[in-house]
């Protein structure tokens, strides 16, 4: 089946080495004419200049969701923590947990993929709450099921989240071993509150030597939950940081969240981002959770809102990604796995700016390199030609309302995420 299409996309989704294409517009946007046959890439032509072209529907390839909390969502209703403290959200969590069953999550996430799926998802990273009991066999039950349930449309992939000293106790070591032969990776949290003195206590020091050295044992890489807090600025990240370029670990490792960093006075900031770069070092900003959770200050607006400072990592080299984390759980009641919402959010509250190439990264290449997917998401000839194809027109109207879209993968339509049916702009697609 073949199908040509007129669109406009980010000229950094579009192969560098097509040097036949315009110099992109103000929004970073070339007009282009792309043919597919059988769902990959036959020509990509670049279309005269004309006024018409401004009218075009902006394009993306399908995104990446590189932090996520499949598990537990869909359990705000049962689980509130409307005052959205960490504290109560801990609790309603191990409440949660605690009555988890295979089947429960099986169903929410489901739906939770199932949605994803459609608004123009195309890998997923989710974090499993593993810190033993039967709630965490019911859980690795129920995703690992679904990974393969999924395979081939959605690529999925898990990571134990337990605290850092249950990876130094026999029973923490054989759920990594275990984790390591499904080809997952290993996960925990290090974050305040940290002792007075030094870069953090003793204990977080042992348990993250421990843990660094499990992973490399295991060829496993890591996802931690870094510095999620507004206080205590970046000495969890300072100390893995630390601890990876003396030992040399050659295991891949993100850091996620990395909120305190950008209290940090801007010269320590700078040289702290630069040694995470040596460390090679990556990052998942959250901003839908973090802007929830943190800065909070009883019967006060929020004036300090602490979350990882994209912009000076990129600077810096280091590879960052943004994640939508929660959905619809104690962490944060809202979200519904929709990244296109996400990027409309993170534009105003990270300040990126989507027509520059450092602005789309997180939510496009930078994820999907960070995920260490097979396919980067650019459009090059004879690879994938998967979009994610918009109501909008540029990122004004973006930014102005939510879009409606429409999913081409393998060659194909979706049906829509919503009940709406498609503007009139995106209607005549695929006739």
């Amino acid at each position: 089946m073949s199908l040509a299409l007129e669109l406009r996309l980010p000229r950094s989704l579009l192969d560098p080495r097509l040097n036949d294409l315009p110099s992109p517009d103000a929004d970073g946007l070339v007009a282009v004419r792309i043919l597919q046959e059988s769902g990959l890439v036959r020509s990509i032509e670049p279309l005269p200049p004309q006024p018409s072209n401004a009218g075009l529907p902006l394009a993306l390839t399908p995104l990446v969701e590189p932090h996520a909390h499949l598990d537990k969502t869909g359990t705000a209703q049962a689980f509130p923590n409307w005052d959205g403290g960490m504290a109560g959200a801990l609790a309603q969590n191990q409440r949660e947990h605690g009555q988890r069953s295979a089947n429960a999550v099986r169903q929410r996430a489901e739906a939770l993929l199932e949605r994803s799926w459609r608004y123009g998802v195309r890998a997923m990273r989710t974090h499993i709450d593993s810190g033993g009991g039967p709630a965490t066999e019911a859980s690795w039950q129920a995703l690992l099921e679904l990974r393969e349930r999924w395979r081939g449309r959605l690529d999925l992939q898990l990571v134990a989240l337990a605290p850092l000293e249950h990876w130094l106790r026999p029973e923490g070591e054989a759920l990594a071993r275990r984790v390591a032969g499904w080809g997952g990776l290993l996960g925990g949290v290090l974050g305040p509150p940290y002792a007075s003195r030094g870069w953090a206590n003793g204990q977080d020091q042992e348990a993250l030597t421990g843990l660094l050295a499990l992973a490399e044992r295991l060829g496993c890489g890591l996802d931690l939950h870094v510095d999620e807090a507004d206080s205590q600025p970046g000495r969890g990240v300072a100390l893995l940081t630390r601890l990876v370029l003396e030992q040399r670990r050659a295991v891949a490792i993100t850091c996620s969240h990395c909120c305190s960093m950008a209290l940090l006075p801007q010269a320590r900031l700078e040289r702290l981002a630069e040694q995470m770069a040596r460390a090679q070092l990556a990052v998942v900003a959250l901003p839908f959770t973090n802007q929830w959770l943190l800065g909070r200050r009883p019967g006060q607006t929020p004036v300090q809102r602490a979350q990882a400072p994209i912009r000076s990592l990129q600077r810096a080299g280091v590879r960052v990604a943004v994640g939508g984390d929660n959905v619809q759980d104690p962490w944060f009641p809202g979200g519904d796995g929709d990244p296109i919402e996400l990027l409309r959010f993170a534009v105003p509250a990270c300040h990126l700016v989507p027509s520059q190439r450092q602005g789309i990264a997180p939510f496009t290449r930078a994820s999907s390199e960070l995920l260490g997917l097979d396919w980067d998401g650019v459009l090059r000839l004879g690879g994938p030609g998967d979009l994610v194809v918009l109501s909008a027109t540029n990122w004004t109207e973006l930014l102005a309302r939510t879009p409606q879209r429409r999913v081409l993968r393998a060659g194909q339509w979706l049906g829509p995420a919503e009940t709406e049916l498609p503007s009139p702009l995106l209607a005549k697609l695929g006739q």
